[in-house]
Parts: C-alpha cells; structure tokens; sequence
C-alpha cells in the first residue's frame, strides 16, 4: 500500500510537498528508515514534515529519537505549533522527560496558545507520566472541553501513583458529568483498583462496563481482573474468575498476572501449574521460566532449578536486561547491574557504600531471595548491592546533595523487592523524596515508606 502511494505522489513531481507527504505516508507505516531518509533529503522543511517526524517515532514507541528531533526542530528555529507540542508531550510522557516537559509547557503559555482538547491532554497525559499527578489535575481541572481521552489519562494517572480512590472518584465523576466511557477507560479503572486493593469497585466497574455500557471485554480486561485479585491474596477468586468468566482460552497476559500472584503470595504448588501453562503457550519466553526457576528456588526444589536454568542454556534463553536512567539538569543517565562504564563510576560505588552502611545501620537487611539461589549467600548481597535502580538513586542523591528536590528515576522492568526495600531507607536516612517508575506503576518513597503500600 505505502509502495503503490509513493508511485502516485511521485506522479505529481518531486518537490518538497510532495516530499513531506512521503514522510507523513512512511511514517504513519511504521517504515522510518525510509521516512528518515526522504525527511532529511528536504531542503526547506515544513512543520508538518517535522511534526511527521517526531509523532512517528513517537508512536512507534522511539520516544528518545522523537524528542532528538525536536531539538533539532528547534536548532533550525522553525516555529512550532500545536501539534508539534502534543507529538513532544507524548514523548516526554513515554521517556519520562519532565525537564523537557515542562520547557514545553512553559511555551505554550509565553506564546498564549489556545490549549485545545487534543493538547490539554497531551499536557495532563505527560505530567501524569513523568511523576506529577497534581500538576495533571491541575491542567485536567483548567480545560473547558474534556474528551475521552482527557478523562481516562486522568484516572490512569492517579492509578499509575497508587491514588485509586482518587480514581474511582473520577471514574464516578466521568459517568454523570464526562463523555461516555470506552474500553480503554476501563482499563484505566481495573488496573487502579488492582494497584490500590480496591477489590468491591474493581467487580463493580467490571460488572458496569458490560451490562451498562455492552463493552465486551478484551484480554487487558480480564487480565486486570485476575491481577487485582492476585495482589490482595485471593488466588482461589483470581482461578474461579479465569475459568468462569473468560469465554475463551486465557492468553499469556493472564496467566503472567496469576504466576505473579502466586510467587508475591507464595503459592509455590499452584504457581508451579501456571508457569508450565504459560512454557506451553510461549516456549521462547525466558521471563516465564526465569519466574519458575524463582518460584522453585524460594520453595527449595533446587533440583527443579538447575533443570530449568539449563533448559534455558540449551535453548539460548536470556532474561531481559534491566536498566535504570536517572536525569538530572534535562540530561538522562543510564545505569545497568555492576555499570562501570559511566566516567563517575568510582565516586558513584563509593557513594552507594557508604550510603548502604547508612541504611543498614537504620535496619535494612537485604532481601537476598531477589536474586539467584545457587550463590552463596555473601555473593547474592554483593550481586543486590549493584542493580540498576540503587546505582541510579546513588547518583542522584550524589549529584543534587543539598536539594530537596525529588529524585526520579524510570526503570524498564518491575523493580525488585530488595530495592523497593533499600530505596524506602535511603528516603528516610537521606530526607528526600524518591520517585520510581518501573514498567507497571509510580514508587513515591518518602520517609520511609511508598506510596504503593506493597500492591505492586
């Protein structure tokens, strides 16, 4: 389809018009190497061609790449509109790029520009995601049209910080004052009341969305539904509800939320079950039976271990690199397990010492069932010492000693308990704010304790 467009447009000559269009086309296709390749052989850009390529990565999930453009975008001073802005905003909301996200902000109000529904929730879309759920508010209370799509960014919003009565609350707000809820926005509702324990409104509104609103529900759905019943403990509700209430096969995406479940609550015999479901499902999935080798270990089947681990060496399996990227002063710093190759990399692990006697003289005692049981049990303190989320923080706390300012960091994967642990320390011997976005939700950790309250 993209081939046969390019031959007609081509037809109409080769000018820049043309060209930008063959941007828009590639880049809505997904084909960015190609859409790149056309956007940097034109001369004169326009902004459409500029917002082309920012909005493409953006939506194809290369946030990083969409805001190099826009900085580029600004280097050649072309003057940005509208939709630049709700195509920047969403990638700072992906990337986490507060800094930029806020210069953003800062732009549209110097400049007077009529915040429209689309930008107004590209605005509460971006704060919500980058850590600042009031400031959300602020602009979600601040617009005068509100659509779909505003309301649901909202109650995602509180949902992604642990706020679920706060998103409930607007959920009830949307059904009387707001446009009709869609499937998404229940999505939004079940995943809040499975991070905040709110088992009675997530069956209500689960129960709304198909005999009010006849939404039919999608995998995103049920897979909520098992995940609120699996963190508050009710694993027998979370296999009555699979066998019960799903029409058809469950996929992959419920049965990861109920092997969850199990190994949070230490159901070792059921978990055992789920994985070897999910192994059969996807074979080439190293999470699952990296999950069972966990859940084997902490029941002490050692045997069972091995075999899984060489099972997982005989197919080339490989869990998923975990990394960790703190920014600070608008410059994002990334940290894997035992980086050593930042140039502070010395001042960081000496800093990260110090700051582990500190915490464990306040208590901590490090969680060593968070890493693999066939070291020993000195090797595993080491091997936690260094995982990416604590670098991450160290360097943070190292690099604005004397602020009061949060710090924020974002993580790819679910973070470990033993640095959900560590980092709740390290908030209260350091008297700061530490925010943690890991693949899931918000970790607002302050004095000590988080905001998740252990549902996560």
């Amino acid at each position: 389809m993209a081939v046969h467009a390019h031959s007609i447009l081509l037809g109409f000559g080769s000018d820049r018009f043309v060209q930008t269009a063959l941007v828009v086309l590639y880049s809505k296709c997904g084909r960015l190497h190609i859409a790149r390749k056309l956007f940097d052989a034109i001369r004169d850009k326009s902004v459409v061609a500029w917002n082309a390529m920012i909005s493409g990565y953006e939506q194809n999930g290369l946030a990083e790449r969409a805001i190099e453009v826009y900085r580029e975008m600004q280097v050649a001073q072309v003057v940005p509109d509208s939709a630049t802005f709700v195509a920047t905003l969403s990638a700072c909301a992906q990337a986490g790029a507060l800094d930029l996200g806020r210069e953003v902000e800062r732009r549209i109000v110097s400049d007077q520009m009529d915040v429209t529904v689309f930008l107004g929730s590209a605005l509460v879309n971006m704060y919500a995601r980058c850590g600042l759920v009031n400031k959300a508010r602020d602009w979600f209370d601040r617009l005068q049209e509100r659509n779909v799509v505003t309301w649901t960014s909202m109650i995602a919003g509180y949902g992604m910080h642990g706020h679920g009565r706060e998103a409930i609350n607007l959920f009830q707000l949307m059904r009387h004052e707001g446009p009709t809820p869609n499937d998404v926005t229940f999505v939004a509702v079940l995943a809040a009341c499975a991070h905040a324990g709110l088992v009675s409104e997530g069956r209500d509104a689960f129960d709304s969305m198909k005999r009010v609103y006849r939404l039919v529900p999608r995998a995103e759905h049920y897979c909520s539904m098992v995940d609120m019943y699996g963190r508050a403990g009710l694993l027998d509700d979370a296999m009555q509800f699979i066998h019960e209430s799903i029409p058809e096969e469950p996929g992959p995406e419920v049965w990861t939320a109920m092997l969850g479940a199990c190994k949070m609550h230490k159901n070792f015999n059921l978990g055992v079950e789920v994985a070897e479901r999910l192994i059969v499902l996807e074979p080439e999935n190293p999470s699952h039976r990296v999950l069972l080798s966990n859940i084997y270990a902490l029941s002490g089947k050692m045997y069972h271990v091995e075999k899984v681990r060489n099972v997982m060496i005989k197919r080339r399996l490989k869990k998923q690199i975990g990394y960790s990227l703190v920014e600070l002063g608008g410059t994002a710093h990334l940290f894997r397990m035992g980086e050593k190759s930042h140039q502070q990399t010395r001042e960081i692990y000496q800093y990260l010492e110090e700051l582990i006697h500190r915490i464990s003289d306040a208590g901590y005692v490090p969680e060593t069932d968070s890493v693999l049981h066939e070291l020993e049990e000195e090797e595993r303190e080491v091997a936690l010492r260094y995982h990416s989320e604590k670098l991450a923080v160290a360097y943070g706390l190292m690099m604005s000693s004397g602020s009061t300012s949060p710090i924020r960091v974002i993580k790819n994967l679910r973070i470990c308990g033993d640095c959900h642990l560590a980092i709740k320390f390290m908030s209260s011997v350091e008297n700061r704010e530490i925010i943690v976005r890991d693949k899931h939700r918000f970790h607002h950790f302050k004095d000590g304790s988080c905001s998740c309250l252990e549902y996560w």
